[in-house]
């Protein structure tokens, strides 16, 4: 959540006022998109990554600040705790080489970061959950001192009203409790963002969603929590049950957790708009001063300050944004389902999918929502994320009698998915040495059956062989995959286990 608020109490009846101005915000909202009031298509598309800081030992280092201090560049920010930090690239226009320029771009500020991190004696490490990481590292002393996070803590903790409990069973299996959302910080992903016309918005977005699955399973990257190993992805359900708002009485209930897959296709962005204000109570009821309804009246655009603040709490693996760009609103998708890392070219490689396949998706005559139940498309996810490249999904069938049919998600991706991600990046003008490069990479992982979650299970699994304890293990597979991170090669090139230059203590 990026937005800036300021720390304070709420009274009893700030959330009434606030619910009020999201009403009037939503109000505004459906004014603007009837009144055809968005951006033109520009096929922009943007990209964050969130980051770890870690020393030469493998181990966390609790050092935002002062790293960001001596960065001193707008492109690099804060996160939830402060071995945390978030790249943002500038956005960029579909089409040409624009994979390359942003692979150029991301190594040019990865490699700054990482310097000005060393003179700290740290490092930057682009990975979905840092393997060495312990429970005592992910309290609330060592969230990031910034207002945003303290408060957003805060009403997370006030509103469930008990200890956060994490229950993950995979490999192994986890279970601890924590007084705080500080778990939550361990996630870190990469956000992919594509700015889209009101009239395109939802069949993105259910593309997107359809496409989840099969983007996780070729990307996982977060294999261990804690020191267990837990699922292929474990970030999705780690982020949901560290900020889980519901004791057990409400999840008995069914009430939804705000971290959330979804649960039906749309026809609108506004229906996820309306469905962010009727299911889930605020968590910063910080009232704007602005009369959205009045300012759309006089004839301008309102911030909808509200709605945008509502809608970053609200943590959906596909999340709709409202934006203002030189005084005319816009909206976009943010697809959030990928971890970060293992190397910029693999970054740009799941990014060259996505663009790409959800292109194509959303442009087919017989969408794939109107053939794959959602039921269906949220259970992928869920199979996806814990199994990984091996994953088994379900998929509309071929041909005249249709249904849905069980596959293997890496035939899937390689036989129908990439071929998909070829034509729509074509549609968008992505140059051909691009496309045959990036979706080289992922087509790659998907013959070896091999992407970053695997390579550090193995790894690990190999330094135990050698004798080393767990908690050693852990920390020299953590220092292997940033040597290998930092020289770049593809994750489906690295060798598995620790060669002798890797110091094994």
């Amino acid at each position: 959540m990026g937005e800036k608020v300021v720390a304070g109490r709420f009274d009893l009846s700030d959330r009434q006022r606030y619910r009020d101005k999201l009403r009037k915000c939503l109000a505004g909202l459906e004014r603007l998109l009837a009144e055809k009031r968005f951006d033109r298509p520009k096929n922009l598309m943007g990209l964050e990554i969130e980051l770890n800081l870690a020393g030469a030992d493998g181990m966390p280092r609790m050092l935002n600040a002062q790293v960001l201090e001596r960065i001193a560049s707008r492109d690099f920010q804060t996160e939830l705790a402060m071995f945390n930090l978030e790249v943002n690239i500038a956005p960029h226009r579909l089409g040409g080489q624009v994979f390359d320029q942003l692979a150029e771009e991301l190594r040019t500020s990865l490699a700054y970061a990482h310097r000005k991190a060393g003179e700290l004696s740290a490092g930057i490490v682009m990975i979905g959950i840092l393997p060495t990481l312990d429970r005592d590292d992910l309290v609330s002393s060592n969230l990031s001192d910034v207002d945003r996070y303290t408060l957003l803590n805060d009403q997370i903790v006030a509103a469930r009203g008990e200890d956060f409990v994490l229950d993950i069973a995979g490999v192994e299996h986890l279970t601890c409790t924590s007084k705080s959302i500080a778990p939550e910080a361990a996630c870190t992903s990469v956000q992919l963002h594509l700015q889209v016309t009101p009239a395109r918005f939802a069949d993105v977005w259910n593309a997107a969603q359809a496409v989840a699955a099969a983007q996780v399973a070729v990307g996982a990257n977060s294999p261990f929590l804690f020191g267990r190993e837990l699922w292929r992805e474990s970030r999705p359900p780690l982020f949901q049950q560290s900020t889980d708002t519901r004791p057990p009485e409400l999840q008995a209930q069914g009430v939804r957790p705000r971290t959330w897959f979804g649960e039906r296709w749309i026809s609108s962005a506004y229906d996820l708009f309306e469905e962010n204000l009727r299911f889930f109570p605020a968590l910063l009821p910080i009232c704007d001063d602005e009369d959205p309804l009045r300012v759309l009246d006089e004839g301008g655009v309102p911030s909808l300050a509200e709605l945008v603040l509502h809608n970053g709490t609200v943590y959906r693996w596909n999340r709709p944004v409202y934006g203002i760009a030189d005084g005319v609103p816009h909206l976009r998708v943010e697809n959030r389902v990928l971890p970060a890392g293992p190397t910029v070219t693999d970054v740009i490689a799941n990014a060259a999918f996505y663009y790409g396949v959800i292109r194509a998706l959303a442009e087919e005559q017989r969408p794939v929502w109107t053939r794959l139940p959602f039921e269906a498309a949220a259970a992928n996810f869920d199979t996806a994320c814990r199994h990984g490249i091996d994953a088994r999904l379900l998929w509309p069938r071929r041909g005249r009698y249709g249904g849905v049919t069980e596959v293997d998600a890496a035939a899937l991706v390689r036989d129908e998915l990439l071929p998909l991600a070829e034509a729509g990046l074509e549609a968008w003008g992505v140059e051909r040495a691009d496309r045959d490069l990036y979706l080289g990479v992922i087509e790659e992982r998907c013959r070896r059956r091999a992407n970053g979650a695997s390579w550090q299970s193995a790894t690990f699994h190999r330094a135990l062989e050698q004798g080393l304890s767990r908690d050693a293990a852990l920390a020299a597979t953590t220092r292997r995959y940033a040597e290998l991170m930092h020289l770049g090669e593809p994750v489906h090139t690295w060798p598995v286990g620790l060669p002798e230059t890797v110091p094994l203590g």
